[in-house]
């Protein structure tokens, strides 16, 4: 089910979702949930998703986790570094990506994001570490 508040908040806040088509599944401190279809429009050769939309789905959704898991009186984050683990690509469906909290700081956050498809089979795992503003 489509947590249409939550897709709302991501596309104000990065307006780049929308493009892509990214739906909000579930938004929490500890999990964030949201995915996005196949389409040809955002395909490598070979009809795959293309790597950088699959980063972008994860970025997103790991950053509202993280802004979920902000530090009282603090306003913001930013990526500072984020690593991609690619697993098998995704020529149909949904990638669906979920990201937790792996650690809640004062000055930085790391959040893990695993992006599966509509098998519920891992097509990647991605780490990335969020500087608190």
């Amino acid at each position: 089910m489509i947590d249409e508040t939550g897709t709302e908040m991501f596309h104000q806040s990065m307006p780049f979702t929308e493009r892509l088509g990214v739906e909000v599944l579930e938004q929490g401190p500890k999990l964030v949930r949201s995915r996005l279809a196949w389409d040809e429009s955002l395909c490598t050769l070979g009809g795959v998703l293309h790597g950088g939309v699959l980063m972008s789905l994860a970025d997103a959704t790991g950053a509202v986790c993280a802004f979920l898991n902000l530090p009282e009186g603090k306003q913001g984050t930013t990526t500072v570094e984020s690593k991609t683990n690619f697993i098998r690509g995704v020529r149909s469906g949904h990638a669906i990506a979920s990201s937790r909290p792996l650690h809640a700081g004062r000055s930085f956050i790391v959040v893990e994001t695993e992006i599966h498809d509509d098998a519920d089979k891992l097509v990647a795992k991605v780490t990335q570490t969020q500087a608190v503003l």
